[in-house]
């Protein structure tokens, strides 16, 4: 099973590895497997189920969406309508929990 790594372009530069047993840098995928099979080193990388399930969290939470369009249509409906009650004691507890955690 392949894990995609995100983040990475083959245009930038490549720098060297560290803990590399030939000290020279990483060879360039996209310039063929050539490349690649001279300068193997026998390193590997194996990625945990745990980064497995975070890359997929990752994509999920990427993917949705960063407001809540219903919750929105409705506080907007009620502040049109003039029934949208704001809770003073609850706004004023949040405020200074908020401070609080400043200090």
């Amino acid at each position: 099973m392949s894990a995609k790594i995100t983040g990475y372009s083959p245009s930038e530069a490549v720098a060297p590895l560290k803990g590399s047993n030939t000290g020279g840098v990483a060879p360039d995928k996209s310039q063929g497997d050539a490349a690649a099979s001279t300068s193997q080193t026998g390193d590997h990388v194996t990625l945990t189920d745990s980064a497995r399930s975070l890359q997929k969290l990752s994509e999920a939470i990427a993917q949705a969406p960063v407001v809540n369009a219903a919750k929105v249509a409705s506080i907007k409906q009620a502040v049109n309508g003039g029934t949208y009650q704001v809770d003073s004691a609850s706004v004023a507890k949040k405020l200074l929990q908020f401070e609080t955690g400043l200090k």
